[in-house]
């Protein structure tokens, strides 16, 4: 017989610590977010001049407008804009017309 108090195992270990989250339907959010820790994550690859022009944009908010932000940061609100201009504007949104031009409808 062994004198060794029983240990918790991995799983009592590591178990949430908080209740898990209600499933609900997914909120849209058309404002870019702000900077902060995002649970997501997506890769999109870019050319040389496409990531130069973000850093351009993100140099001029800061030199010209006073806002200091990242270009994630630039990008999430680019997308917001954009996402929030095909909800209001569909068939004549910016993204449906540049897509179609793109496919030479």
């Amino acid at each position: 017989m062994t004198r060794r108090a029983p240990l918790p195992g991995a799983a009592e270990l590591f178990r949430p610590t908080t209740p898990p989250k209600p499933e609900s339907r997914p909120t849209v959010v058309r404002g870019g977010s702000p900077r902060q820790k995002h649970d997501t994550k997506i890769t999109v690859y870019v050319s040389d001049e496409e990531l130069l022009a973000l850093e351009h944009a993100r140099l001029a908010l800061r030199a010209k407008h006073g806002l200091a932000v990242d270009r994630g940061r630039v990008v999430r609100e680019a997308i917001a804009v954009l996402l929030a201009d095909l909800d209001e504007f569909g068939e004549e949104s910016m993204l449906v017309r540049r897509l179609r031009q793109e496919n030479g409808q």
